[in-house]
């Protein structure tokens, strides 16, 4: 199912705020221009992870993830949501780190957790 209008989050776990957002994509430019909007949005976020699921133009599904220096590689874990809800779109998910470190797992759960709550959030298509 394509992703056909935006959808946000947001999540504080130990300080640290993860702000997700699921959008339509059918390019890693999109996905770039994305970042780089948020990256003037959230000036003190450390990190941009994110997973894209599209459709090239012979039709063939393309998937691609970015951990942007994460630990946990939350970039899989984001595209692993977008699998499982069979969706094509783009879910990008930024953290502003609050000064404790969360461990590789706690990272994982943290983004999951944002990515979660912005699929959530969307309004189904009928």
């Amino acid at each position: 199912m394509k992703v056909t209008a935006a959808s946000e989050s947001r999540l504080t776990v130990e300080r640290s705020r993860f702000h997700a957002l699921l959008f339509p994509a059918a390019s890693e430019e999109d996905v770039a221009a994305a970042v780089k909007r948020r990256r003037g949005e959230l000036r003190k976020a450390n990190h941009h992870c994110w997973a894209l699921r599209y459709r090239d133009s012979s039709g063939a599904l393309v998937e691609r993830s970015r951990d942007d220096g994460e630990v946990g590689h939350p970039g899989r874990v984001l595209l692993e949501l977008l699998r499982r809800e069979d969706l094509e779109g783009a879910l990008l998910v930024s953290r502003v780190f609050g000064g404790v470190k969360l461990g590789v797992g706690g990272v994982s759960r943290a983004f999951r957790a944002a990515g979660e709550g912005a699929i959530a959030a969307r309004t189904p298509s009928r």
